[in-house]
């Protein structure tokens, strides 16, 4: 008969769980906290042949225009736009370790 240690199982899952919000909300904070700098993230299309969505590079300039204009309207001094990008690399910085433990962890066992 196989004996299963449900408190060992809980405590598994609660540290998954804790670990995936950990890591999406830092994500997601960094990301507010690029856009709030002034740096909004704008991604090149891709061509891709089974790609869902491909934006065309008419979208892609009014998707940049769009953000050098909400970036022109930014009330926030040149020092905060600083602090603002420099949590941005803390909460990705945070995230990356995030996973870098979670690799350590599996790799060394401890």
């Amino acid at each position: 008969m196989i004996a299963i240690d449900w408190f060992a199982f809980v405590q598994v899952f609660l540290a998954a769980l804790t670990a995936a919000v950990t890591v999406v909300l830092f994500y997601a904070l960094g990301l507010r906290m690029l856009v709030r700098a002034g740096r909004v993230p704008v991604v090149a299309p891709a061509d891709f042949t089974d790609a869902i969505t491909v934006i065309t590079p008419k979208e892609r300039r009014r998707a940049e225009k769009a953000a050098a204009k909400a970036a022109r309207k930014n009330p926030l001094t040149d020092a905060q736009k600083r602090l603002a990008l420099y949590a941005a690399y803390g909460c990705f910085g945070v995230c990356a370790a995030a996973v870098i433990s979670g690799i350590l962890l599996i790799v060394f066992n401890h």
